[in-house]
């Protein structure tokens, strides 16, 4: 295989059971150099987990976890890292320059403070102290602490929680700076707007399996509902009988419709009303997939949960 084929995180076919519970079960992922991948799934999912796995917090009980080919509890492995975990317990009396400092001290080639700084954009935040921040400013300094160390991969565990729309949007610009530079990212969020905007590939978790992986396009063409949104005069109670329309509103006098037939319907609406306007015909969003696949798959386990009573 060639050098820049070979993933620089894989998990093959891990197994982590807590007693009874299993938190993954046969879980495969694989990521490359450059790239973005978005790990969704409900609380429960396993997403946790496969990081804890891949950061060598825990072992697999079956399966394996690799980074950068090593054992992810090896040294020279975590070195290669930066990590952005949910709960992260720092020193409160710690000024944030002094923080960093001390973070980059970790890594054989860190970034210059103020370069993290400008980053992460903390530098108006260096000479307080940490436990004196609001929690979004926290989550800032985090990002900062997590990239010091010029990272080869990061892991982003919910990122943006607690922030403003400001600073979200410029966590954003310095995750597509590092990608473009090489860097890849493992992302998990609850923001689809996030994994929309940043991910090159997405995979979506349920019940301690990855159920989808693909490009964003891939994850919405799973969805066969679109969107068809109007201005016009035909009656609400009309369309909502048509056999097509799933589903059927108006909002600020515009009809909203889905549909698993955009094109019978649109015919529908010209002849009911040849003055129609302002149509729009839309694909599922991120939203409409991530929803339908995880129900799908849940549906399905307890399909097989029934069969094999």
């Amino acid at each position: 295989m060639p050098h820049s084929c070979i993933p620089i995180a894989c998990l093959a076919g891990a197994v982590k059971r807590y007693g009874r519970l299993i938190a993954l079960d046969g879980a495969d992922l694989q990521l490359q150099r450059g790239e973005l991948l978005a790990l969704l799934g409900p609380n429960g999912a396993g997403k946790t987990t496969a990081i804890g796995l891949l950061l060598g917090l825990v072992r697999a009980d079956a399966g394996s976890a690799r980074l950068f080919g090593r054992d992810p509890q090896r040294i020279e492995a975590r070195r290669r890292i930066g990590v952005m975990l949910q709960n992260a317990e720092l020193p409160p009396t710690l000024r944030v320059g002094e923080l960093l400092r001390l973070t980059a001290s970790y890594y054989p080639d860190p970034r210059p403070l103020q370069e993290s700084a400008a980053l992460a954009g903390i530098a108006d935040l260096l000479k307080r102290p940490y436990a004196k921040l609001s929690g979004g400013q926290q989550r800032r300094v985090q990002f900062a602490l997590a990239l010091c160390g010029r990272p080869e991969l990061l892991f982003l565990d919910e990122p943006t929680v607690g922030m403003d729309i400001e600073a979200r949007q410029q966590l954003w610009a310095t995750v597509r700076q590092l990608v473009a530079e090489g860097c890849a990212v493992l992302l998990t969020t609850h923001y689809l707007e996030e994994a929309e905007a940043l991910a090159d590939r997405v995979g979506v978790m349920s019940r301690g399996r990855v159920i989808h992986e693909g490009s964003v396009a891939e994850l919405r063409a799973r969805v066969a509902l679109k969107r068809v949104r109007c201005l016009g005069a035909v009656p609400l109670e009309v369309v909502q009988g048509w056999p097509e329309v799933s589903e059927a509103h108006r909002e600020n006098g515009r009809l909203h419709i889905a549909t698993a037939a955009a094109e019978a319907v649109v015919r529908r609406l010209l002849d009911a009303d040849p003055q129609l306007r302002e149509l729009e015909v839309q694909r599922a969003g991120l939203a409409e997939a991530f929803v339908e696949l995880t129900r799908d798959a849940a549906e399905a386990a307890d399909t097989d949960q029934r069969e094999a009573a």
